[in-house]
Parts: C-alpha cells; structure tokens; sequence
C-alpha cells in the first residue's frame, strides 16, 4: 500500500469495513454504569439504546493518546506515511489530541510526516471520506492526490438528520440548551444539518412522513449530480425508516449506491434511539 489511513469509531462504519479494507480504527470511548468500552469493539450500540429506555445517561469520551501514540510512533519507526480522517474537531476533542501526539512523536522523529484531516463531518458523513480514501489507494493514487480529494469530499458534505429528543445532544454540549426544545408529546421532530461542523437546528416538523419528504426536498435543493453519487443512511436502532427513506431516495434520485449503516455507541450516547441521518455531496461554491 501507498499510504495508511487511519479513522476513528464515529465515522459509524462497521467494524468488519476496517478489517476488510486494511483501515486503523481509533476507537471512542463509553461509559456506561461506571464501567469504559471502546465502541466498535466493546459495546454494540443496542446496549447504549437499551440503557437510555431505562433511564441511564451513557457517557463518551475521546479517543486515548496512547492509541494514537502506538500507532504513530510504529509508523514512524516503518517510516510510512498516511491520514488519519477525524470526526468534526467541533464535536470531540479528538482532533485536537491527534495533532499534539503527532508532534510529540515528530520530535522524536523528525522525519515522520502524516495528515490528519479535520473533516468537520460526524458519522456516515465521516465514513464516506473514508471510503473514497480506501478507493483511492486501491487504485493507486498518492497520499497528496487523495488528500485533495478528501478536502474536497469533507468541504461539500451535507449532514441532514433527525432525532426523538434535541435533549441528548443539548446535555452533551451538542447543541446549545436553548436550541433544545420538547416535541415528543405533539410528534414534532427536529430536523437539523451541520455547518462548519457544528450541529444546528434547521426545522420543526410534525411526523415522520412530513419529515422524509422534507429531507428529500432539501437534498433535491442542495445535491450535487445526486444520480453519479453514493449517498449514505446512518440511523440509531431504527432500520425500518431508513429503509423507507432509501426507498424514495432511489425511487426520486436513482443514485450510484444508497450505502446504509448502524450508528455506533459513541454517535448513539448522544443522539439516542430512533435517529435517521442522510449524507450527500452538496453544490455549494
């Protein structure tokens, strides 16, 4: 291979995708009743769901720098090169503590280089830039030919989801309290998108089926050549309605691939049951 690629557990592609693709996972951490998992390989994410129904409030925690520093210093010591794709710097801490280690370990090193690419993205809008980074270097490009690609792919990726409740995100610092708002009594369902990584409340809507539709509408507004695109669904213990989102996604777009996933524990800690989320490549300038 040309070059390593490196992604952490809230990129929400299953575990079996970085085994298969020779990708290194950086797991975030959960803790739930006083006890710390690594997603993707302690703890499934029925298990975060199951406790929020029972009233638990599962914590998360960013990636450790020790993996991060095992993982750097042995490339350096291989003197190979490589990216690491990281969840939005404004959602974890992760970001942030991948650049110091990479330094540490550069000093001791002084001719390792790496990259690690804020990708102002979370879940599967994480996950498709790993995936076209895995195409890439399977065909061959170099690092910088893919890093071009990547930058691209992380700057026109529209994120557009719903959850049950803005009150797990907003008890997370997700979004602000006063972005939160109750609607569960009267089925009002918050749509949101994220802008320059961060989460932000787009709309109320009053049922699920209002709310499909007015997720298609906005991706017909702002998708780019949608029918030459792999479009992705990450959704938290709520396979039926993505699939039915999939469903009028290829009945109105007929798009290359409609690519579906689980949200993993971390996502899951924050967002709860019962989201649905759609990512795109948008036509912004």
């Amino acid at each position: 291979m040309t070059f390593k690629i490196m992604a952490d557990s809230a990129c929400d592609l299953p575990l079996h995708f970085y085994e298969e693709n020779e990708v290194a996972l950086f797991p975030l951490k959960v803790n739930l009743n006083g006890e710390e998992f690594e997603d993707l390989k302690s703890i499934s994410p029925s298990s975060v769901y199951d406790a929020i129904r029972n009233g638990q409030v599962p914590k998360t925690s960013q990636v450790s720098p020790v993996v991060f520093k095992d993982t750097f210093t042995k490339m350096a010591e291989n003197k190979e090169t490589g990216v690491y794709i990281a969840f939005s710097s404004q959602l974890s801490g992760t970001f942030q503590t991948a650049v110091m280690i990479y330094e540490q370990v550069k000093e001791e090193y002084p001719e390792f280089e790496m990259k690690i690419l804020d990708t102002k993205c979370a879940s599967l809008g994480c996950g498709l830039i790993v995936q076209k980074a895995v195409s890439m270097r399977n065909s061959g490009k170099n690092l910088a030919e893919t890093l071009a690609s990547l930058h691209s792919y992380a700057n026109h990726m529209e994120h557009l989801f719903t959850v049950d409740d803005l009150d797990y995100l907003a008890q997370g610092g997700r979004v602000s309290k006063a972005s939160a708002f109750i609607g569960g009594l009267l089925q009002i369902k918050p749509l949101l998108h994220v802008e320059d990584g961060k989460l932000v409340p787009l709309e109320k809507m009053r049922g699920k089926k209002k709310l499909l539709r007015r997720m298609l509408e906005l991706m017909q507004e702002r998708g780019a050549d949608l029918s030459s695109q792999t479009v992705a669904i990450s959704h938290a213990d709520d396979e039926q309605t993505a699939q039915e989102l999939k469903n009028m996604i290829i009945e109105q777009f007929h798009p290359k691939e409609v690519y579906m996933s689980a949200i993993g524990a971390a996502i899951g800690s924050h967002t709860g049951a019962n989201t649905i989320a759609l990512f795109f490549l948008n036509n912004k300038e």
